[in-house]
């Protein structure tokens, strides 16, 4: 069975927080800027195969993958919330 002693996290040799906290840091970031993209190609398939407007259904796909690419490799959210948004807008523009 499990020995159920007192836990020795703060004292246990080779303790890396910081490379824990960057390991939280990267994965948060990847969620985010995933989740953003995962978004803007939601909202393309949305104007392409609801509204019928192709053409900006594949502007869509593409600002938003180029925008991603930053964020999945670089750390930078910027670039893909500005394209999520302006897809927002023009889909928003789209539908009226």
């Amino acid at each position: 069975m499990a020995d159920h002693g007192t836990v020795e996290y703060a004292t246990a040799t080779g303790n890396d927080y910081p490379a824990h906290e960057s390991t939280y840091e990267s994965f948060i970031n990847f969620t985010v800027v995933g989740i953003l993209h995962v978004i803007t190609i939601v909202l393309g398939l949305t104007v392409g195969g609801v509204m019928g407007h192709w053409f900006w259904a594949a502007a869509f796909f593409i600002i938003g993958s180029i925008a991603a690419v930053p964020g999945f490799f670089a750390g930078a959210r910027l670039p893909i919330m500005l394209a999520t948004a302006f897809c927002f807008v023009v889909f928003v523009l789209l539908a009226v």
